[in-house]
Parts: structure tokens; C-alpha cells; sequence
């Protein structure tokens, strides 16, 4: 199941400790929180139109802000909204585990639909574990698709590995997974060797 940890909508820290020049830097981490539930307590009542939820917000429309604006593109930017005829409408869990499956974010759009190569595969999967992580999926939603991308793409068939299975190379990358590490400077360097063999 997908989680959701309320990112900050300027640096999207999960915490008080923003990064630096963050235009919410000293905001109470409630009202970050309280933002995102006022936003999805509407959503999750069906589809509506943006200016209906601003109005249908609990605390009434005068309480509308730039943080809430701000937390809405964020959930429009990570794809948990969808626009349809009747307004703005909440992803299901399944739905938004198939949207961000496949990855469409460069460089890491790039090795997962050209799978790693001997050089690159620490870096990939780092960065696969990473991507998936940062996306909201859970560590078994995150393990079986990156063993799906490894025989998939290829990339366990060109070898390289000293690990016996995919499961075996995955769980060694947990930790990548628990730390909440970034995935963009791996993906980048992965990326660079991937290029060198198309």
C-alpha cells in the first residue's frame, strides 16, 4: 500500500528540519500536516472542483492559503490527483502504485527503460530502491518492482552481480530504502554508463 508522509511542499522534508532557504522554513510542522488534511478530508469525499474545495475546506474558505495551494500542486506535481469531468479526484492506492510503477522522471526514466549494465548497477538499483522510496510505495511494493525491472530490462541477464537472485541483490539495498536516501545523483551517474552502450 502506498504511504504518505505530508511533504513539505517547498523542499518536501517529511520533518521540521527544512532545507536551506525553504519559504516555509519555521512554519509549525502541524499546519504543514493540517494543510494536506484539509486538502484530502474534501478529495476523499469524491471528485470536486478546485473552487468547491477551497470553500469546503473544514475550517471554511477564509482559511484558504498559500500553503494549502502550494500542497495541492504538490499532490497535482506527484500524481496523486487526477483532473476528470466532475473536477479533481484522489488516485486510489492501486491506481497510483501503476502510475509511478514506471518511472517518467529523467535520468532514472532512462535506466528503467534501458536497464543497467555491469558499471552502473550499483548505482541503478540505489537508485530504482531510491525512486520507489520517495514515491510513497512500501518496501514489498518497492522490492517486487525492482526484481520485475531487473529481469525485465535485461539487466540481471547481462550479469555482473555477485549476488545469487534478484531477491538476494534487493535485500542487500534495503538499507537505501529505510535511509530515505535521494535517488537523482545515483540515477545521474548510472544514466552516464547506461548512454555509453545504446
Amino acid at each position: 500500500m502506498p504511504r504518505f508522509a505530508y511533504p513539505c511542499p517547498g523542499c518536501r522534508t517529511t520533518n521540521s528540519l527544512h532545507d536551506a532557504g525553504c519559504e516555509y522554513e519555521g512554519r509549525d510542522w502541524h499546519e504543514i500536516e493540517r494543510v494536506y488534511t484539509d486538502v484530502l478530508s474534501v478529495l476523499a469525499d469524491g471528485a470536486v472542483e478546485e473552487s468547491t474545495l477551497q470553500s469546503a475546506i473544514p475550517d471554511g474558505p477564509e482559511t484558504w492559503s498559500g500553503l494549502h495551494r502550494a500542497a495541492l500542486e504538490l499532490l497535482r506535481r506527484e500524481g496523486r490527483l487526477v483532473e476528470t469531468d466532475a473536477g479533481l479526484s484522489l488516485l486510489s492506492a492501486a491506481d497510483y502504485r501503476e502510475a509511478v510503477s514506471e518511472p517518467t522522471t529523467e535520468p532514472v526514466a532512462t535506466i528503467y527503460r534501458e536497464g543497467s549494465y555491469p558499471g552502473a548497477h550499483d548505482n541503478s538499483v540505489f537508485a530504482m530502491i531510491a525512486f520507489y522510496e520517495m514515491v510513497g510505495l512500501s518496501w514489498a511494493e518497492t522490492r517486487e518492482n525492482v526484481i520485475e525491472w531487473l529481469h525485465q530490462s535485461g539487466t540481471w541477464e547481462r550479469g555482473g552481480f555477485e549476488e545469487s537472485s534478484p531477491g538476494e541483490l534487493v535485500d542487500r539495498k534495503r538499507h537505501v530504502y529505510e535511509a530515505g536516501y535521494g535517488w537523482k545523483e545515483k540515477a545521474t551517474a548510472a544514466k552516464r554508463v547506461i548512454d555509453a552502450h545504446r
